[in-house]
């Protein structure tokens, strides 16, 4: 019998898990739906600067910083290798291709996903706790096109350009510690890097950004949406939004990073050798 019990139990949180996924689905076809006729004349326009400035403005020190020492422990930790096998000029390739292709968008795309996506969820839980949500729909407003779809803009079009931040940051971090700490020439750092970063790995981040942005706006207002209620409510739900959004952003850089190598071999037919 329990045994029964444990496959009944098991059973019916698959289906919960599955119910869930398909909610979230139509949330977001709903959000994506109501984009066009969220670009469409001033008085709905007016809703994304003010989301433009929270999100991209105001997170642009922790992307910075990030950035930051990111390049520099990257620098910390290969130098000395390089070092003991010659290859110290190749510094400069070896940074700049970490940082711009996977360091820079990975950790700043996380850390934005507890700065931006806490803040979204927390906003929209607080909102639906105090029935705010529940009063835009008692005045003929959809919450989706009102409450996400300024979001879910800001997101899409802020996360790629701060991770350009995050990625210059890097780059610097990297050069000032490999020339001035670890004495590699600084000449050779930026010959090599010039030898080996091409256009396509510069905007290799930001593509996959986009794509990080969207799926974490979209989990971070849905939680925001289906909060429990009460305040224990709202801060379970900025945790797995946070949860989610991590792993949503591990996985989608797996299979973005497989799809944009392909892109770039076939466009250019080789990968960059350091």
């Amino acid at each position: 019998m329990t045994v029964m019990n444990a496959i009944a139990n098991l059973g019916q949180a698959t289906l919960h898990r599955i119910d869930r996924f398909g909610d979230f689905c139509r949330f977001s076809g709903t959000a994506f739906a109501w984009i066009p006729p969220g670009l469409a004349g001033w008085r709905k326009l007016r809703l994304i600067p003010q989301q433009l400035y929270e999100i991209g403005v105001r997170s642009i020190p922790v992307v910075m910083i990030t950035g930051v020492f990111v390049g520099m422990v990257l620098a910390v930790q290969v130098a000395q290798q390089f070092k003991s096998v010659g290859l110290e000029a190749h510094m400069g390739a070896i940074v700049n291709l970490s940082v711009l292709r996977e360091l820079g968008p990975v950790l700043a795309g996380i850390m934005l996903a507890g700065r931006v996506g806490g803040g979204l969820t927390a906003e929209l839980g607080t909102m639906r706790v105090t029935e705010q949500i529940d009063a835009l729909r008692a005045m003929g407003a959809d919450p989706i096109r009102v409450l996400v779809v300024p979001r879910l803009i800001g997101c899409m079009v802020m996360i790629p350009i701060l991770v350009l931040y995050a990625d210059f940051m890097g780059i610097w971090g990297g050069y000032v510690v490999s020339v001035h700490v670890y004495d590699v020439n600084p000449t050779d750092f930026w010959r090599f890097a010039e030898r080996t970063v091409t256009m396509f790995d510069v905007f290799y981040g930001p593509i996959k950004c986009f794509f990080f942005g969207t799926a974490m706006s979209l989990i971070c207002c849905y939680k925001g949406f289906r909060c429990a209620p009460g305040a224990a409510g709202v801060g379970k739900a900025c945790t797995e939004a946070f949860v989610a959004s991590a792993m949503a952003i591990l996985c989608l850089n797996f299979f973005l990073g497989m799809l944009l190598t392909t892109i770039g071999i076939g466009i250019w037919g080789f990968v960059p050798i350091l």
